[in-house]
C-alpha cells in the first residue's frame, strides 16, 4: 500500500523537472521572469526554472526575413503604384524586446509598412524606378532608429515590386517611344550639321585647287561608267562650258 504513494511522489518529480529543466539553443535565450519581474536573460544551453514562480520567454537571435505586404502608394507626381518589400532584422537585446513591446514582430511589420508608405510617398515615380538602393537605405535608417528602442536591429531593407496600373504602363511606353524618337532626331541633325561642314571645308580646298576638281571629274565619270545602266549623264565642268562659249564668241572675229 506504501507503493502508491511513493508512485505519486516519482510521477510528480518527473513532471516537476521536465517542467523546470529548459535546453535553449546556441542561437536562443530566455527572458526568465520571478514572479512577474523581470530576473534575468540566460542561454543558451543547459537551464533550470521554478515551475509556478518563474516563466520564461524565448527569443530567436538570428536574422528574421520579414515580408512587407503591398501597400498602395501616391507619388509626390501623384502616381498610384502597388510596392512590396522585405525587411531583414533580428533582436540585439532580448529583454527589450520583451518588456518594451507587445509583440515585436507584429510592430516591426506595421512600422515597416508606413514607413514604406510614407518615404516612398516624398519621391516621384521615376525615382522609385531607378534609385531604389537610395530608397532602400532610407528607409533602413527610419526603421532602425525606431526599432533602437525595442532593442531590434534592422539590418537591410529590399524593395521588391513598384507595381503600375495598365494605363501608366502605357503612357509610360509612349513616353519612352518619344523620348527615343527626340534622341534620334537629334543624332541626325548633329550628323548632317557635322557632314555640311566637311563638305564646306572640301569644297573650299578644291577650290583653291582647279586640278583636284578636274581629278574629281574624272573620278565621277570612271563611278558612272561602271554602272550598269542604259542611259549615262556626263557632267561637264562649268569651267569647260565657259571656254567652249568663249571659242565659239572669238570665231567669228577671227574669219572677218
Amino acid at each position: 500500500m506504501m507503493q502508491y504513494p511513493l508512485y505519486t511522489l516519482l510521477l510528480l518529480l518527473v513532471v516537476f523537472l521536465a517542467s523546470a529543466i529548459k535546453i535553449l539553443r546556441e542561437y536562443e535565450r530566455g527572458v526568465v521572469f520571478t514572479l512577474g519581474r523581470f530576473w534575468k536573460v540566460k542561454g543558451p544551453g543547459f537551464i533550470i526554472i521554478i515551475p509556478g514562480i518563474q516563466q520564461m520567454v524565448r527569443v530567436d537571435l538570428r536574422i528574421l526575413v520579414m515580408d512587407v505586404p503591398s501597400q498602395d502608394v501616391i507619388s509626390r507626381d501623384n502616381v498610384s503604384v502597388e510596392v512590396n518589400a522585405v525587411v531583414y532584422f533580428r533582436v540585439m537585446d532580448p529583454e527589450r524586446a520583451i518588456i518594451q513591446v507587445e509583440d515585436y514582430l507584429d510592430a516591426t511589420s506595421q512600422l515597416a509598412q508606413t514607413t514604406l508608405r510614407s518615404v516612398l510617398g516624398q519621391h516621384e515615380l521615376d525615382e522609385m524606378l531607378s534609385q531604389r538602393d537610395r530608397l532602400n537605405v532610407d528607409i533602413q535608417n527610419i526603421l532602425d532608429t525606431q526599432t533602437d528602442a525595442w532593442g531590434i536591429k534592422v539590418s537591410n531593407v529590399e524593395i521588391k515590386h513598384v507595381d503600375l496600373n495598365e494605363t501608366m504602363i502605357r503612357a509610360i511606353a509612349r513616353q519612352a517611344e518619344e523620348e527615343r524618337t527626340r534622341r534620334a532626331k537629334v543624332i541626325h541633325a548633329e550628323g548632317e550639321l557635322q557632314a555640311s561642314e566637311k563638305l564646306l571645308a572640301a569644297a573650299r580646298i578644291l577650290a583653291q585647287q582647279p586640278q583636284a576638281i578636274q581629278l574629281r571629274y574624272l573620278q565621277t565619270l570612271t563611278g558612272i561608267a561602271g554602272e550598269k545602266t542604259n542611259t549615262i549623264v556626263f557632267p561637264l565642268p562649268m569651267e569647260l562650258i565657259e571656254q567652249l562659249t568663249a571659242g565659239q564668241r572669238e570665231k567669228p572675229t577671227g574669219d572677218s
